[in-house]
């Protein structure tokens, strides 16, 4: 039985997974209900895209300062760091069933502290206990569907808990935009993933701990017993033979290296083709992150108000076709992957990213140059002193636009009689906001996966804690921009360091790597020899 979620699932595989869940229906039960963690990890991430926008209308320090929203953003990346390193250790000691357990309590807490918030560091606490759930769950969840799943199913069910996660995104933002109008708003957006997360946690107190954890723990019978469930009669006793030599195998292996950390590291640098398949792939999740894709799931309703959308419901509408967009992409990924290769897969979407990227920065970069400029006389419409501070005492205020105004940490109100005329540039207090004649646009399975997971989180981290601050620097466009180089440089990597391992069975896939990868236009041609394929 494969250990970790890194089986990968072909069409033949779908195919046999419809049919199982017809014939044995236990093992999709099972997936299905931890796949709920899934979920929960794409629901939790995607919410504050759109709960932040009026959290910055309840909290004016929020509005103010973009490192508090950033933070806000970022504190469940940050517990997710954390809860991936304490979930593997919960993992090995107590069991997957255990693990997601105690995830569904952190998701569970988080939310409903989010829930009740009356101050932005409740927001922040909340934030990092669900944190905490996503860490645990994105550690969890695919092992348990793992090493509960049959042979021949698991890449199919596996690649499930990938949709659910992009699917839950887009629920997200469903759920966002569902309660704009309602009294209480962001505290319901953020609250609602409390439900899904009782659910789970009442399901998982029936089902069973992952067999081969038992069988790890030498509870043999209760390892059997499971299996009888998932399998069909006659492939019980194989299957049973399968574990047994691949966890005798496993605990070999360990037992050479030790049980430290210390140990295990120095076990994995030393080992040729570990050190290089632990290099390719924190590569991968490392120029997957910088790629800035999760800016646009954490950011994506802001973004859209820089380019000049300024209702709330109406950023979070266009948003919902990006999160849309993104789950239609992961059941292309799920059925096209083993045709096309993951290496080729990777390098086209890399392309994909760097043109739109492009294009993001030239629309950013367009927009400052054609943005509304600012008319005085607009600002007198509202109270005495209505206008923002930085503009009148600046050194050139008839060369300030829409741009400027928002750069200035100021209010831009669109004009009433057409919004591509010359507007107001306001203070961005509370009363100014409700005067303006329209919205104001604000600106503002193992050690080595471990290693490649605590990567792509810190890597997120970093991103995800800057992106505002960036905007404020460069300008949007600049920002983007910055993203292009960082997924050229990804792609240069990619192929360059990346090997292809579509239909490879996991000797030919170490073979390769304990020689080495080189694009075949870098290998160097044996004299009396033609140059490997």
């Amino acid at each position: 039985m494969a250990e970790g979620g890194g089986a990968k699932a072909d069409e033949m595989e779908f195919t046999e997974c419809w049919k199982t869940t017809w014939r044995t229906p236990y093992a999709v039960k099972l997936a299905l209900s931890a796949g709920i963690g899934g979920l929960l990890f794409g629901y939790d991430t995607g919410v504050i895209s759109g709960a932040l926008l009026y959290i910055r209308q309840d909290f004016n320090e929020v509005d103010r300062k973009t490192w508090l929203q950033e933070t806000i953003v970022s504190m469940a990346v940050a517990g997710a760091i954390f809860g991936a390193g304490f979930g593997g250790w919960i993992n090995d000691r107590f069991g997957r069933r255990i693990s997601i357990l105690v995830a569904d309590i952190f998701f569970f807490v988080g939310s409903m502290v989010m829930a009740v918030s009356v101050a932005p560091w409740m927001i922040i606490l909340g934030r990092i206990f669900v944190g905490l759930g996503v860490g645990m769950a994105s550690m969890t969840v695919p092992l348990y569907i793992s090493e509960a799943s049959p042979a021949r199913i698991r890449g199919a069910l596996v690649s499930t808990n990938g949709l659910l996660i992009t699917t839950g995104q887009f629920l997200a933002y469903v759920v966002n935009l569902a309660f704009t109008r309602t009294p209480g708003t962001w505290h319901w957006m953020l609250g609602v993933a409390g439900l899904p997360a009782l659910v789970q946690f009442m399901l998982m107190l029936t089902l069973p701990e992952s067999p081969r954890w038992l069988y790890r723990q030498n509870k043999v019978e209760e390892a059997k017993a499971i299996l009888k469930r998932i399998y069909s009669a006659d492939e019980v006793n194989e299957e049973i033979n399968t574990l047994r030599i691949s966890v005798e195998t496993e605990k070999a292996v360990e037992q050479e290296i030790g049980d430290s950390m210390k140990q295990k590291l120095k076990g994995a640098f030393g080992n040729v083709v570990v050190r290089r398949g632990l290099y390719a792939g924190v590569i991968v999740q490392v120029a997957q992150q910088f790629s800035g894709i999760n800016t646009v799931m954490y950011y994506s309703p802001m973004i859209v108000q820089f380019a000049g959308f300024a209702s709330n419901k109406t950023a979070m509408t266009l948003s919902l076709v990006t999160s849309g967009l993104n789950a239609l992409g992961s059941v292309v990924s799920m059925f096209f992957v083993d045709r096309t290769g993951r290496r080729k897969m990777m390098l086209i979407s890399m392309a994909g990213i760097i043109v739109c990227l492009l294009g993001l920065s030239a629309v950013f970069w367009q927009a400052s140059l054609h943005a509304p400029k600012i008319d005085p006389s607009e600002s007198t419409k509202f109270v005495a002193n209505a206008t923002c501070p930085s503009y009148t005492s600046a050194a050139n205020p008839a060369s300030w636009n829409c741009m400027s105004c928002l750069k200035a940490e100021c209010g831009f109100c669109a004009n009433k009689a057409n919004h591509l005329s010359p507007g107001a540039c306001l203070a961005a207090t509370t009363e100014l906001k409700d005067g303006c004649q329209g919205e104001i646009v604000l600106g503002s399975r193992g050690l080595g996966g471990g290693i490649a997971a605590m990567s792509n989180w810190i890597s997120n981290l970093i991103v995800s804690e800057t992106f505002l601050t960036l905007t404020k620097a460069i300008g949007s466009a600049g920002t983007f921009l910055l993203f292009a180089g960082f997924c050229t440089t990804g792609f240069i990597c990619i192929y360059t360091f990346v090997p292809e391992t579509k239909g490879l069975p996991f000797e030919e896939v170490e073979k390769m790597l304990e020689t080495g990868y080189r694009p075949k236009e870098f290998r160097r041609k044996s004299r009396g020899s033609p140059t490997p394929a």
